[in-house]
Order: C-alpha cells, then structure tokens, then sequence
C-alpha cells in the first residue's frame, strides 16, 4: 500500500529494484491475484513424479522447476533470454538439472528424447515439442493469453502487447494439428489488483514485453493517471488471461 508516499518516491523504489530470474515476491502485498482456479504446481508435479526424462521449457529463473524437487534423474531446462540463464544454473545445477541456451523456436533436445514437457508461461512450439517427446510422453503447459493485463496497455495509451487470438482455442488446434491427442484444455481471466503504482512500474519492469517500450519518463502521463486512480479507488484492476492445454502424443493410451 502507499500509504502517504509520493508518485516520485513510488515509481523511482520501483525503478531501482534489481529484478533476477522469475521472483515476483518485490510484489507481495503490493499486488494480488492472476493464479486461476486450476493449480499447475499441483498437476506438475503429479506428472514429475512418473517421469524419467523431463523437459522445462523457458524456465526462468528456474524457480518453479526447482519447487518440484525431486526431479527426473534427466531433466534438461531451456531458456531464451540470456540474463536468465547463469540464474537458472545457479540453482538448478545442484538439483542435477542441465540449463540449455534455446534463443529461437527450435529446442535443443534430440528426437523423442522425453517423456514428460513442462511449459508455464513460455513459447508454445507444438512441432517441436512433438518432436522431442517420445510416443506416449505428456505435454502440460499453461499460457499468458492475447488479452492479459490489457487495461494496463488501455491506461498507459501504449499498444496492446500480445495482439489477438492467442487463446485455449488456438494453441489447442495447433497442439492437436502437430500430432498430439488433447486431453484438458481450461481457460480463465481471473482479476489481478495493484494496490500502488510502484507495483505496476515493477511489473512492467519483470514482464517486458507487457509494453516493450516502457519507460517511466515515457509512460509517465499513464502512470500518474494510474496512481490517481489507485489513490481514490484503493486499487487498479486488471484481468490476467490463463489458459491449460494438456495433451499426449500419440502412440499409447493415456495413463
């Protein structure tokens, strides 16, 4: 909460924050909601438990494969964003996990190399995660669709981020097409409060393709509007975009 602290004094702790990995705990306190009603920690880790070769796709800062612990004795992470990358050796190498560089569409795995694909909030390549799994291996992945968080991009007058279109639908045509038998496709919007405009630069910040051209100096009209929206209403609202596609590729029955 602001309490009596100043637009000034907001946006420049917000501006100054080291931002590491996928941490979002700056945030606690400041911004609540976007977990939906499902829980893809708790279907992670049911599909960990059987696996014996498991793929993380854009791990981060391997912060959520690393919750899962005890993983598969072969477990590979990619990322494609490089800043990430010694954050996630870090503390993914004590866990046995080998951390592979992966800039573009194409995943730096071998043909049918594993059996379990865990994708949270990263690229959705269907043919090559097609590619990678063996006959009979799961694909569970849970993605940011077009729409989230645009009344952010509506407040700040920037343009939407994510264009349209990128919804269950889609992604579970595409996983589908790609030779994949879907089992479970779920989609929400679930609300998302921040609670001052420090927390809405941080996001932005940790989350840079929201708007890939923010700035404060640039976005600043938007964000003094944001915090006099928050400072008379008590919070600005948004609605994230969540959806779940779990799938298994053919050549077994589903367990």
């Amino acid at each position: 909460m602001h309490g009596t602290r100043g637009f000034d004094e907001l946006v420049a702790e917000a501006a100054g924050v080291a931002i590491e990995g996928w941490d979002f705990g700056w945030l606690d306190g400041r911004a609540v909601g976007s977990d939906p009603s499902w829980s893809y920690p708790a279907m992670a880790a049911e599909l960990v438990r059987s696996a014996g070769r498991l793929l993380d796709i854009d791990t981060g800062g391997g912060e959520f494969l690393a919750s899962l612990a005890p993983l598969a004795a072969h477990t590979i992470a990619v990322e494609g964003w490089a800043p990430n990358m010694p954050v996630a050796r870090r503390r993914l190498a004590p866990l046995g996990v080998e951390v592979r560089f992966a800039p573009d569409k194409t995943l730096p795995v071998g043909d049918a190399d594993v059996d379990v694909v865990l994708d949270r909030h990263g690229r959705l390549e269907a043919e090559e995660i097609a590619r990678v799994l063996r006959a009979g291996g799961w694909l569970l992945t849970q993605q940011v669709g077009s729409d989230d968080c645009a009344e952010l991009n509506e407040a700040l007058g920037a343009p939407a981020a994510r264009g349209t279109g990128w919804n269950a639908e889609s992604a579970a045509r595409a996983v589908a097409a790609a030779g994949l038998d879907v089992v479970d496709v779920r989609e929400e919007r679930p609300g998302l409060a921040f609670y001052d405009v420090g927390a809405v630069v941080y996001q932005l910040r940790a989350v840079p393709w929201q708007v890939p051209d923010f700035t404060v100096e640039r976005y600043a009209d938007g964000l003094r509007r944001i915090d006099e929206h928050i400072r008379g209403h008590g919070e600005f609202r948004v609605h994230a975009h969540r959806f779940l596609i779990r799938g298994i590729l053919r050549g077994s029955p589903a367990r």
